[in-house]
């Protein structure tokens, strides 16, 4: 069986600040990538291992949202939307494309907590 939880966004509001407080927690160097002129850090993980990224935010954003859980629904993104609507959950965002690290959609679940779906196909 694949994970079911396989990314986490950490909003941050200094990327460089956080890196460096993360690269020392976890005694592993984070990688700064740029995609799409958006620039995050990438949490030191193994290939296969579930990690998850540095996402620079406004303040507000860390404050009232939090750390975004990915969610692995991997060959079905729009039918896991299909059957999150139909069971209480509401679409946030529409399906984005991010780039070879696959699709995202983000939605709220049936009691309001903001999630994101995962594929690596559309």
């Amino acid at each position: 069986m694949e994970n079911q939880i396989v990314w986490v966004d950490i909003p941050v509001i200094n990327l460089t600040r956080a890196s460096e407080f993360y690269s020392a927690l976890l005694n592993g160097e984070i990688k700064i990538e740029e995609f799409d002129h958006f620039t995050f850090g990438i949490l030191p993980h193994a290939e296969t291992n579930v990690s998850g990224c540095l996402v620079p935010s406004p303040p507000e954003q860390i404050f009232t949202t939090g750390p975004l859980i990915y969610f692995n629904v991997n060959g079905r993104l729009d039918d896991a939307v299909k059957q999150s609507e139909m069971h209480g959950g509401r679409l946030v965002e529409e399906k984005i494309s991010m780039g070879g690290h696959g699709f995202r959609v983000i939605i709220h679940d049936s009691e309001g907590n903001r999630i994101a779906l995962h594929s690596n196909t559309p």
